[in-house]
């Protein structure tokens, strides 16, 4: 049995969902640091949630990159991400800047 993904950095998970509700895309470059952005912004630790949740799909671009892989939020991930935002919004201003801080 495989252990559950763990969210390391739930501020950049948020703001991950953030951006994919509002359209935006999620592109992954390479397994490296720095391969993985949304809107210009890198993201760390939260594209392996995002996948392994199932939160994203990946979609074929035809006027993308060569071996780039692009992904959207589906249908699970709308849900998910207007139920953590919404979550998240409603938690005291000191306590999202504690969770930013310590991940």
């Amino acid at each position: 049995m495989s252990s559950p993904t763990i969210i390391a950095d739930r501020g950049e998970f948020i703001d991950a969902l953030r951006a994919l509700r509002r359209g935006h895309v999620l592109v992954h470059a390479a397994e490296t640091w720095g391969g993985c952005t949304i809107d210009g912004g890198i993201l760390r630790t939260a594209f392996r949630p995002l996948t392994d949740y199932h939160l994203v799909d990946e979609y074929e671009n035809p006027q993308g990159f060569e071996h780039v892989r692009y992904f959207r939020l589906n249908a699970r991930g709308r849900e998910f991400a207007e139920r953590a935002c919404r979550a998240w919004e409603r938690r005291p201003l000191l306590e999202r800047l504690a969770t930013r801080l310590l991940g």
